[in-house]
């Protein structure tokens, strides 16, 4: 093990070989956090002989766990023979989850062949509900609906606890959609993503002993991410370490930015209650940033006062002023950001670039700009891979062949034409039993004959062409999951990974500028990245100027903003600005005026 630590500063050593017990690494921005874990899980294996599968990482994206597992394997196989040592399990909590109902849900009801479904599907059955509850699709519209049961379920209120919670007409009426949507599921063999986790909770509450088998069989759990888990997952982690209590967790309460999807930074903080032994290690060495951009980073995020704050330090070089840029609209803004880009291309390649906004109707002028200049760009968001029409077509064919009893699914296909529904179901009568054998490639290949589906595409056409290569790459993911159950479940855990809407470039890697909301942009990095729109009622938002808790919590996204910058970090802001359909003069935002003058130099117009 020698040789590994001496890859680690002088905290990061302390963390890894950190003995038994709960223990909390509040990792800063760029302080290695990844590296903690992954040496860390190294270590039990190598240096305390922990057996690999009696240790569980837990992380919220299948990419997140897949680089987790390449770094323990390279840690480790340098020690091991590769004939012998083992990897830890290393997954998101929704697949872990999924992967314990598989086993054990039989005991709730639950069948091993359970489907999942996606946003898309819940969508669709809380419509059905919603209709057969003669409610009123306008005033209780699916995704409010949605939102509002999926924040029950993070709190783990069930369909029958949550009505003694609901107040108002319009709570009360969700209530009873909640039950008839529960009810639909388990007519469906369904569950949705929350389930999934409030499920297994159940599970361990209602059956000690499933739980005392998990707890035998993980005994060291290290979670990533801490800050951002909710209540349903606190009580999850807390479940599975609360017999051996070799608990790690990694987090940074100053990048906690999802507090409207449920996360809690306060998660951190309770640890100490229910862990009364934790040992908290800091880790405040940055290796990304300048000192100044550090500097300026503090200067923000140090107003806010609920939870701890890490003062980063860092060995780089105290690197350039950060630039402020005064422009006179919207206009004015992008024709700065593209001029600075044009200038810095002698130095810089254009991957090297980010641009953060705060909502995605800020886009519209950057990518005007982009375009009338020639300079490439990605844009973060658009229509997801799992959601476009084709693609959901195909799936719902392929569920329907996993499990019959999906409505959700045979509705969507009744609307391509009740003749290719006809076919098809007269094709999987005739195949039933075959197809049960087949592989997912060949059923994918087999039903797409039989519907005749392609032929709702002209190859000549080039949004259909586009149409008919989302088909052909879905096609490629059928033949990596030979089981048809093991591809949908990837399929809808990987959709449910993809919210809120994660960066991604375009396939074919070419240099372009990245565009993203300042949501998409945490665990990025970049040389150059520019903060646009810093206005007061736009960043902060003007839904958090009256509220302390969510003006702290853009104050955080703000520090997520300027911590992605590694050499040079621009802030701009309008005089007056042209945004959803009116124009505006607002006050410069409070962040930029919590900045130190001596930090700041203002930017020439070209």
């Amino acid at each position: 093990m020698i040789d590994i630590l001496t890859e680690l500063n002088s905290q990061q050593q302390r963390a890894t070989t950190y003995g038994d017990g709960p223990l909390l690494i509040l990792a800063g921005a760029g302080s290695g956090k990844t590296r903690a874990l992954t040496y860390r899980a190294a270590y039990l294996i190598l240096e305390k002989h922990i057996p690999a599968e009696n240790i569980l990482l837990l992380t919220f994206t299948n990419k997140a766990a897949g680089e987790m597992k390449e770094r323990i394997q390279r840690l480790i196989a340098s020690h091991l023979s590769p004939f012998t040592f083992h990897l830890p399990y290393a997954g998101t909590f929704h697949s872990f989850c999924a992967k314990v109902l598989r086993a054990d849900g039989d005991l709730l009801g639950i069948s091993h062949n359970f489907v999942i479904y996606d946003e898309a599907d819940q969508a669709d059955a809380i419509r059905g509900v919603i209709k057969k509850l003669d409610l009123s699709i306008k005033e209780y519209k699916p995704q409010s609906v949605l939102n509002t049961i999926s924040g029950a379920k993070n709190e783990l209120l069930s369909e029958l606890e949550y009505p003694q919670y609901a107040r108002g007409i319009w709570q009360k009426n969700v209530a009873q959609i909640y039950l008839e949507y529960q009810r639909f599921l388990r007519q469906n063999q369904a569950v949705d993503f929350d389930d999934l986790i409030f499920k297994v909770i159940d599970l361990f509450k209602k059956f000690p002993e499933v739980l005392g088998k998990y707890q035998n069989k993980y005994r060291y759990l290290l979670v990533d991410e801490y800050q951002d888990t909710n209540h349903a997952q606190y009580v999850l982690t807390k479940l599975l370490a609360s017999r051996y209590r070799n608990l790690t967790v990694v987090g940074d309460c100053s990048q906690s930015i999802y507090g409207w999807r449920g996360a809690n930074f306060r998660n951190l903080i309770n640890l100490k209650s229910d862990f009364p032994a934790l040992k908290i290690i800091n880790l405040e060495q940055n290796y990304r940033s300048t000192k100044t951009i550090l500097d300026v980073a503090y200067s923000v995020i140090c107003h806010n006062t609920t939870h701890p704050i890490l003062k980063l330090w860092t060995k780089n070089e105290e690197g350039e002023k950060i630039y402020l840029y005064e422009a006179s609209s919207e206009i004015n803004e992008a024709e700065f950001i593209v001029n600075q880009i044009s200038r810095h291309l002698d130095q810089y390649r254009l991957s090297d670039f980010a641009i953060l906004y705060r909502t995605n109707a800020q886009s519209r002028v950057l990518e005007e700009f982009f375009l009338q200049s020639g300079i490439p760009y990605v844009l973060v968001g658009g229509t997801r891979f799992y959601q476009r029409k084709e693609v959901k077509d195909v799936l719902a064919y392929l569920r329907l062949i996993a499990n019959p009893k999906d409505t959700v699914s045979h509705v969507r296909i009744e609307k391509l034409g009740k003749a290719r529904l006809e076919k098809f179901l007269n094709w999987q009568e005739r195949n039933l039993s075959k197809n049960k054998r087949l592989l997912t490639l060949d059923l994918f290949d087999e039903l797409l004959k039989a519907t005749n589906y392609l032929e709702l595409y002209d190859p000549k056409d080039e949004e259909d062409l586009a149409r008919l290569e989302n088909i052909n790459e879905l096609r490629s993911v059928a033949n990596e999951f030979p089981d048809l159950n093991d591809f949908l479940e990837n399929v809808s855990l990987v959709e449910q990974e993809s919210l809120p809407d994660k960066p991604a470039t375009n396939g074919d890697k070419k240099e372009a500028v990245t565009l993203m909301t300042l949501h998409a942009a945490k665990g990025l990095e970049f040389p150059i990245v520019f903060i646009v729109g810093m206005e007061e009622g736009l960043f902060p938002h003007s839904r958090s100027l009256l509220n302390q808790s969510e003006l702290e919590e853009e104050r955080r996204l703000c520090y997520v903003g300027i911590t992605r910058a590694k050499k040079k970090l621009f802030l701009t802001y309008a005089r007056r600005r042209l945004y959803f359909g009116q124009h505006s003069a607002n006050e410069v935002s409070r962040f930029i005026q919590d900045i130190p003058e001596d930090l700041i130099k203002i930017a020439n117009e070209f």
